[in-house]
C-alpha cells in the first residue's frame, strides 16, 4: 500500500511561512492590545478622577484656590496621591521626556500653566505619583467654576471629564516608555506642551527671557515727521507687527526698537515690558530699592556673576540697555540701564542701534 508523507523540505518551507506571517502579524496584535490596554487605563484614571471632582464640588471644595499646590492637598483627600512633586522637582515624580507630536518636550520645563497653553491661569505645575500608578503632571485653575446643586460642572463621560478647575497630562504606565502622547500618555484641558521659548535667562519670579541680541533695524521707507507712512511696505509691516508709528528723527530711518519688535515675534515671542524689566533689575541689584518711575536712577551695585551667567554682559565693567515693548511717543521707546552700579527706567530714540534686546519666554 502506498504512504502519503511530508518531504522535509515541505515540512521546512512551511514552518518558514508560518514564521514568516507570524513575524508580519504578531507585532500589530501586540500593538493593538497594548493600545487597547493603554486606552482603558486612561478611561478607568479618568472615571476616578472625575468622580473625585465630583465629591469636591459637592462638599464645596472644588474652587477658591489661588495655587495649584492647595488644589493638589485637597484633591489627595478624594483619590489617594502617594508623592507629589512641586514644580522644580517634576521629574521626580514623571518622565524626563516626552514626546509630544514631532517634539522630544523636556518635563523639567513644564513649571507653569502657560507651558500647558492654559495662559490665563499664572499658576504652576505640580507633579503626582497616583496609587493607581499612574503618574501626572497638573495645573489649576482659580477662575475654576463650582456649583454644588449642578450635576453639570463635572461630567464624566466616553469623551473624557468636563471641567475648567485643571489641567493634567498623565502617563498610565508610571515611568515605563514609551512616553507618547495618544499612546500611554494623556490628557485634559492640555492644549499644548511646550516649555519656555529659548529660556535662556529665568528670573526669581518664574519669569523667562530669550538670549540678548542686538536687533536688526527695520529701515522706514517713506515715513514722514508726523510718525505716518504711505509706502505699502511700510504699511504691511506697521500692520503685521503692531507698530504704532513710523520713524523719521532726522537722523535717518533705521528704527532698532521696531527691529527687535520684529524679532520676537518672528519667534513667537514678544519684548518684555517695563515691569519685566523691573524684575530683572531687583535680581541683579539685590541690595537695592528699584525705583519704577522714569528717570529715576536706582544707586546700587550690580551681582555681575549673575549678569555673567545670564548672558548679559561679558566684563564686570560692562553696562547693557534693554528695550522694553511700551511705546512713549512717535520717536520713544521704553527701555531700562543697566550699569555696574546702578540702573534706571529711560526713553530710548528708536534709532538707538546700541540698546539690546530679550524677548520673553513663552
Amino acid at each position: 500500500m502506498k504512504k502519503n508523507a511530508f518531504t522535509l523540505a515541505e515540512v521546512l518551507i512551511t514552518l518558514a511561512i508560518i514564521g514568516i506571517v507570524a513575524a508580519l502579524t504578531i507585532p500589530t496584535l501586540v500593538q493593538n492590545y497594548q493600545t487597547r490596554a493603554w486606552n482603558t487605563a486612561s478611561q478607568v484614571f479618568q472615571r476616578k478622577l472625575g468622580e473625585a471632582l465630583k465629591v469636591m464640588n459637592v462638599q464645596g471644595t472644588l474652587a477658591g484656590y489661588t495655587t495649584t499646590e492647595a488644589f493638589v492637598d485637597e484633591l489627595s483627600k478624594h483619590i489617594k496621591i502617594t508623592r507629589i512633586c512641586e514644580n522644580d522637582d517634576i521629574t521626580t515624580c514623571f518622565a524626563d521626556t516626552v514626546t509630544w507630536g514631532d517634539e522630544e518636550v523636556d518635563m523639567s520645563k513644564i513649571k507653569k500653566a502657560k507651558h500647558f497653553g492654559q495662559n490665563n491661569w499664572n499658576t504652576n505645575t505640580v507633579a503626582v505619583q497616583f496609587a493607581n500608578g499612574v503618574n501626572g503632571v497638573m495645573a489649576y485653575n482659580p477662575s475654576c467654576t463650582q456649583n454644588q446643586f449642578s450635576n453639570d460642572v463635572i461630567t464624566v463621560g466616553e469623551n473624557g471629564i468636563g471641567t475648567n478647575c485643571l489641567a493634567i497630562l498623565y502617563d498610565v504606565d508610571g515611568f515605563k516608555n514609551p512616553n507618547t502622547a495618544d499612546k500611554d500618555i494623556d490628557n485634559l484641558n492640555v492644549n499644548k506642551l511646550a516649555g519656555a521659548i529659548n529660556c535662556s535667562i529665568e528670573l526669581s519670579d518664574g519669569t523667562c527671557f530669550t538670549a540678548p541680541f542686538t536687533p536688526t533695524p527695520y529701515v522706514w521707507k517713506g515715513c514722514n515727521l508726523d510718525g505716518e507712512s504711505n509706502d505699502p511696505d511700510d504699511l504691511a509691516f506697521m500692520s503685521e507687527y503692531n507698530i504704532p508709528s513710523c520713524l523719521d528723527s532726522g537722523e535717518g530711518t533705521n528704527d532698532s526698537w521696531a527691529g527687535a519688535v520684529k524679532e520676537c515675534q518672528d519667534m513667537g515671542a514678544s519684548l518684555p515690558s517695563m515691569a519685566q524689566l523691573d524684575q530683572l533689575a531687583k535680581d541683579l541689584y539685590p541690595n537695592t530699592t528699584i525705583s519704577t518711575i522714569y528717570g529715576y536712577a536706582s544707586p546700587g551695585d550690580r551681582n555681575n556673576d549673575l549678569a555673567v551667567s545670564m548672558g548679559l554682559i561679558t566684563s564686570p565693567d560692562a553696562g547693557f540697555n534693554l528695550w522694553s515693548g511700551e511705546v512713549i511717543d512717535e520717536e520713544h521707546a521704553g527701555y531700562r540701564a543697566f550699569a555696574s552700579v546702578g540702573t534706571n527706567r529711560g526713553y530710548g530714540t528708536r534709532y538707538h542701534d546700541f540698546y539690546q534686546a530679550v524677548c520673553l519666554g513663552d
